[in-house]
């Protein structure tokens, strides 16, 4: 950080991040495929409807995992590395205790937490056999969220990559032993997801417990003096990060909201079209998000010590690499929305159909929403909370509940399917306007 070129150190943080990314988004993509051809379009539709928990978790776990980094980072800078420990230790025992609150109330009340989630009666079956197997395997999930953030500050993003390469391997091999041998269903799937993702959260809370070069964890020890500055600093950590969980919720929104919107003008099959778009969304967030991660330890460590040519450096970087990144998706996307959607379901099927005509119009919001995602996570690492929680924000519930409620009204199906890209434009010139002033200042 100190004596390293920044395109350099980038470069470094980034290849391994991406890769990491691509494989994590990966075990989603590759449930859905073997989802898709082993059980069918109401299975993926199964899915779909408990996203939005497993988003919502997700959130959580980035935004504790990002404010910590941050934080960590600028102690860093200034050599007080126990400080940063401290930051580490607290942001996985706060995030444990966080997640097994909420499993539980989840798991105790199922039924009704699948219809919350807007779950048919037809779909039900499938919905809670997914959702009773899945929830166990969130507090690993956390300690691998926030784990892998203070693994790459720690100096190890080669092995936050493994974290998540792992991980996706031993998902595709257990997804067809469970799916297609076994002929266990969703049900197999979700066991599938879940042994993965608990060896992954293994792997993060190890290094960090034992191999860690500075940021391992440390004892906590319960007095009044520390829990009160462990809350204290948590909620720090919470303020700075928070734009990660409305990122997260962003996506549960679009979800949710997507949901009812498909399933009131096309029913089961157009919840399994919608769906198959929704595989595919989380490989655009993860994208986003490993750019940002990326540029974020940089900017971070020299917004500590006030290095602004070298965070002005990794801005641009971070910009180019989301721009050409957000390119090469959304004209896979347009070009290729068949053979996209065959990798799920038959073409010829009614949700094939739906999807294949809808995809092209989703596409084209694929470079904002990157581009979106990538900025977010630059105001995160400058402690610019409030900008990103208004960006946030308009992503999340004042630009895209209209959108999807509005948009179908006027344009029948395809105002469904442009409604995502419509909100991520808006977006992304509010952005533009933000920049441009703040230059001007």
């Amino acid at each position: 950080m100190n004596s390293g070129e920044v395109r350099i150190v980038f470069r470094k943080l980034l290849i391994p991040t991406l890769l990491g990314s691509i494989a994590l988004s990966a075990v989603t993509v590759i449930d859905g495929i073997f989802v898709g051809h082993g059980v069918g379009a109401d299975g993926v539709a199964a899915i779909n409807i408990v996203a939005p928990i497993y988003l919502i978790m997700s959130g959580l776990g980035l935004m504790i995992g990002s404010g910590c980094s941050v934080l960590a980072a600028i102690h860093l800078s200034k050599q007080q590395d126990k400080a940063a420990r401290w930051h580490t230790t607290q942001a996985i025992l706060a995030s444990s205790i966080l997640t097994l609150t909420i499993c539980l109330t989840a798991f105790l009340f199922p039924t009704r937490t699948a219809y919350l989630l807007g779950s048919s009666s037809t779909l039900l079956p499938q919905v809670l056999d997914y959702l009773k197997w899945i929830l166990p395997c969130f507090l690993f999930e956390m300690w691998s969220l926030v784990g892998l953030f203070v693994i790459r500050l720690d100096g190890s993003p080669k092995y936050a990559m493994w974290c998540n390469i792992i991980p996706s391997l031993l998902n595709v091999i257990l997804d067809w032993i469970f799916i297609f041998p076994l002929g266990m269903g969703v049900k197999g799937a979700a066991i599938a997801t879940a042994i993965s993702i608990i060896v992954g959260g293994i792997m993060a809370i190890a290094y960090l417990a034992g191999w860690a070069k500075t940021l391992r964890l440390t004892p906590f020890h319960p007095h009044r003096s520390n829990i009160k500055q462990a809350i204290k600093d948590l909620a720090e950590q919470c303020k700075i990060g928070s734009s990660s969980l409305f990122t997260e919720l962003t996506l549960a929104i679009l979800i949710f909201v997507g949901n009812l919107v498909f399933m009131k003008y096309f029913g089961d099959a157009g919840v399994g079209a919608f769906g198959i778009a929704c595989y595919y969304t989380p490989i655009f967030v993860m994208a986003g998000n490993a750019i940002a991660q990326s540029a974020q330890p940089i900017i971070s460590y020299n917004f500590g010590i006030a290095q602004w040519d070298k965070i002005r450096q990794a801005r641009h970087l971070l910009l180019r690499t989301a721009t050409a990144t957000g390119v090469v998706l959304s004209l896979l996307f347009i070009v290729l929305p068949k053979e996209a959607v065959a990798l799920f379901v038959d073409p010829k099927s009614l949700a094939g159909n739906i999807a294949i005509e809808g995809f092209p119009y989703f596409a084209t919001g694929i470079l904002f929403f990157i581009l979106n995602v990538a900025m977010i996570g630059y105001f995160q690492s400058i402690k610019q909370t409030y900008l990103s929680n208004i960006i946030v924000s308009l992503r999340g519930g004042i630009l895209l509940i209209p959108t999807f409620l509005i948009l179908p009204h006027l344009l029948g199906a395809t105002g469904a399917w442009i409604a995502m890209p419509i909100t991520e434009i808006i977006t992304s010139l509010i952005i533009l306007l933000i920049c441009l002033r703040s230059r001007s200042r």
